[in-house]
């Protein structure tokens, strides 16, 4: 980051000892983004029709870091809070196997995404690693109305708020 003024550098400071705190407390913490929330001062975010949202501190136990797109906040923060307890519990989420989570009600697969320097982070700022030397990601993708998933050609939910792993960025 470049040009970064006192007042917001503090603010990032404050929010790295945050995510610290959360993390030693209850193993994973939450980034959300997009969802139209936005802590940063001056910050009015539009909503978006992508929002994402992953864990931090996953990789810290040795387990990719999850993510899930097109989901409105309170929903990825109940999936990956699901999806964390299995993990942070001993067990492993294992790429595409498609499993359920004690507290969400749907069905996921977990996909390796491909690109993940381009997505987290904050997660990569937590354990002090470049984009190029990016945690792992698994990429939790959940079915359409009629039970299937975006890998399905018959797919009948929106491609562009539920992407394919390596097909979105946190730019886009």
């Amino acid at each position: 980051m470049t040009d970064i003024t006192p007042d917001l550098g503090a603010y990032y400071d404050q929010e790295a000892a945050w995510r610290a705190d959360i993390i030693r407390r209850y193993g994973v913490a939450i980034q959300l983004v997009g969802g139209g929330e936005c802590s940063v001062p001056g910050c009015c975010p539009p909503a978006s029709d992508r929002p994402f949202a992953y864990t931090v501190g996953l990789f810290g136990i040795g387990h990719p870091e999850l993510v899930v797109v097109g989901l409105s906040n309170a929903e990825a923060r109940r999936l990956l809070n699901a999806a964390a307890r299995v993990v942070l519990d001993g067990g492993r989420i294992m790429p595409g196997l498609e499993t359920t989570f004690p507290g969400w009600s749907r069905p996921v697969v977990a996909e390796e995404v491909p690109n993940p320097g381009e997505i987290a982070y904050n997660a990569n700022a937590h354990y002090q690693r470049p984009p190029e030397y990016s945690v792992p990601l698994l990429q939790l993708s959940y079915p359409d109305s009629r039970g299937r998933f975006p890998s399905d050609p018959y797919y009948a939910g929106s491609r562009r708020r539920q992407p394919r792993p390596g097909e979105w960025s946190a730019e886009e």
